[in-house]
């Protein structure tokens, strides 16, 4: 027998209807089945009221992965992947372009700080390359003032992979 997948209203309307000791056991109970969930619901009770601890404990994070990363090209394209996987879940928790956007910026000036700019590895060079353009996506996105805020971040980025990395065009990604 197959359980039935319900939409996201439908539990919704139910999860109204239960008392606070039941909802308490359905989300200490989900909490169980998955690390991601318990992650999740450590953020929400935690550290979403606080949005720039959680940006800056998540850059220290970052840092510290960045820090021990290894020198041979295959294996620090793999950690990069790792780091950004990382990022994507840490800006899923918070749901914010803002702090998606910063912790994005954060790790491209952390490769450009780690990562060895002699290698030729093309997988090590998309991986920034395709980052620059996902926080171009996401400025583009945002409301005008927020652009504005960003966009100055953003500029120094590219003029720092541009002075450290012969490679990279800055201004193939202005905006």
């Amino acid at each position: 027998m197959a359980i039935e997948a319900y939409g996201l209203q439908d539990i919704k309307k139910e999860i109204q209807h239960l008392s606070a000791p039941q909802l308490a056991e359905l989300v200490l109970r989900l909490a169980r089945h998955k690390k991601e969930n318990k992650e999740l619901l450590a953020y929400l009770l935690f550290l979403a009221n606080d949005e720039i601890a959680f940006i800056e404990q998540s850059k220290y994070e970052v840092g510290m992965m960045f820090y021990i990363m290894p020198s041979r090209a295959y294996d620090a394209a793999k950690v990069l992947r790792k780091i950004l996987r990382m990022v994507t879940k840490l800006s899923r928790f918070s749901g914010s372009k803002n702090v998606e956007i910063t912790l994005l910026i954060s790790f491209c000036h952390n490769y450009l700080e780690y990562v060895d700019r002699r290698v030729s590895y093309k997988p090590l060079r998309t991986i920034l390359i395709r980052q620059v353009e996902k926080i171009g996506k996401l400025i583009s996105k945002l409301h005008e003032d927020m652009q504005f805020d960003y966009l100055n971040d953003y500029n120094q980025l590219l003029n720092a992979a541009d002075d450290k990395l012969p490679w990279f065009n800055k201004l193939e990604y202005t905006l």
